[in-house]
C-alpha cells in the first residue's frame, strides 16, 4: 500500500553528501554497511558517530532517521528528521531534498498516528514532486485518516468516553443485581415468618 521511507535513497543520499561532510564520511559508509545486512541497531551506533563528528551532516541524520523508522523509534526518526530541514532545503550538486525529508515526517507522522501533520508534509512533498505516485497515496490515506478522526471526535477522547460509560453501566448494573438479591433475601425472609 505505501512505501514506507525512501531507503534505497537515504543510502544514496549517504554517498552524495559526504563530500559535504568528510569528518563522518567513514562511519556512514560502516553504517551503510550493516544497514543493507538490516543490523540497523549497529547502523545506528555508526551513524550517532557521524552525527557527532558533523552535526548538519544530511548523510548521517538522515540515515540515522530511517534507522531509528524501521526500529519502531518514531520520535528519535522525527527528531533525526528536524535536525536537517534545512539542511535539506539548501541545493547540494543543484538538487534540493525537501521532497524527501517531507515525504519521510509524512510517514513518521502517520505511525504516530498525528494525521494533521501527516497531511501537511506530504502535500509538501507533493509540491516538490507532483508526479510522485507513492506520496500522492500517501498524502490521500492520511487525509482520510484525518477525516475519520475527526468525524469520530478526536478518536482517543472517544475511546475514553466510551470506557467511562461502560464501567457506569457495569456499576448500575452491579447496583441492580445487589438491589434484586436484596430483594430476594426480604421475600424469603418473609416467606419464613409466615
Amino acid at each position: 500500500m505505501m512505501k514506507t521511507l525512501y531507503i534505497s535513497l537515504v543510502l544514496a543520499l549517504a554517498c552524495s553528501f559526504t563530500a559535504a561532510g568528510q569528518g563522518d564520511r567513514h562511519d556512514v559508509r560502516a553504517g551503510n554497511r550493516k544497514f543493507r545486512k538490516e543490523a540497523f541497531k549497529e547502523a545506528e551506533i555508526d551513524y550517532r558517530k557521524g552525527v557527532a563528528k558533523d552535526t548538519l551532516s544530511l548523510a548521517a541524520q538522515y540515515n540515522l532517521a530511517s534507522t531509528q523508522y524501521l526500529q519502531g523509534d518514531y520520535e528519535g526518526a522525527g527528531k533525526s528528521l528536524d535536525a536537517v530541514k534545512d539542511v535539506a532545503a539548501a541545493p547540494v550538486g543543484g538538487k534540493s531534498h525537501l521532497f524527501e525529508y517531507n515525504f519521510n515526517r509524512g510517514d513518521v507522522a502517520l505511525q504516530k498516528k498525528d494525521y494533521q501533520t501527516a497531511v501537511e508534509a506530504f502535500k509538501k512533498a507533493l509540491l516538490e514532486c507532483p508526479d510522485d505516485l507513492d506520496a500522492k497515496e500517501s498524502y490521500i490515506y492520511a487525509k482520510k485518516k484525518l477525516e475519520d478522526q475527526q468525524q469520530n471526535g478526536g478518536g482517543g477522547q472517544n475511546d475514553q468516553n466510551n470506557d467511562q460509560n461502560q464501567n457506569q453501566n457495569n456499576d448500575q448494573n452491579q447496583n441492580d443485581q445487589n438491589q434484586d438479591n436484596q430483594d430476594q433475601n426480604n421475600q424469603d425472609q418473609n416467606q419464613d415468618k409466615n
